[in-house]
């Protein structure tokens, strides 16, 4: 199948919706319990076009379907990290272990580098090795391990915490 990373449109949102949604109802990667709306996703996009931050998509070519994103955001609301951002990717399970996390990945560290940040933080669940070989082909090195910090499933969770710094 041939994709394109391109960045994501206000018509993406209901796909990227169900991919991140189907992650909260089965998955690890991201450790939320709620369900999106349609509404919160429509907020989210003009949140981060309004602070430049990037919103890509993987497109599959024949069908169009949208097979996963990838976003950045502020790492925290405190000026002082205003060029420390944290990243997300979401593969829909249809499309996974094609490479997609990883081209997704090289498009928001290019991004990252065009705009002057200094550091990406990648919050990843211990459990995900997939991800954490993933960020440590990118260059990405552990800089935090914190035990149950949260929770999914009933389970107490533990995080990695990793960064890629560009000099």
């Amino acid at each position: 199948m041939n994709f394109r990373i391109r960045p994501a449109q206000i018509s993406d949102l209901e796909h990227i919706m169900q991919i991140y949604n189907h992650e909260i109802s089965t998955g690890l990667a991201t450790w939320n319990s709620q369900l999106k709306t349609l509404e919160d996703y429509q907020q989210w996009f003009v949140d981060l076009t309004q602070q430049q931050f990037p919103i890509l998509v993987a497109e599959e070519l024949s069908s169009q379907a949208i097979a996963g994103f990838a976003d950045y955001s502020s790492f925290r609301q405190i000026n002082g990290y205003k060029q420390t951002v944290e990243h997300s990717v979401y593969i829909d399970p249809k499309f996974a272990r094609q490479g997609l996390g990883k081209a997704l990945m090289l498009q928001l560290i290019e991004y990252a580098k065009q705009h002057h940040i200094h550091v990406m933080v990648a919050a990843i669940d211990y459990e995900n090795t997939g991800s954490i070989y993933l960020h440590t082909q990118l260059g990405f090195k552990q800089t935090g391990y914190m035990p149950q910090v949260g929770q999914k499933f009933g389970q107490w969770r533990d995080l990695v915490l990793m960064q890629l710094n560009f000099d």
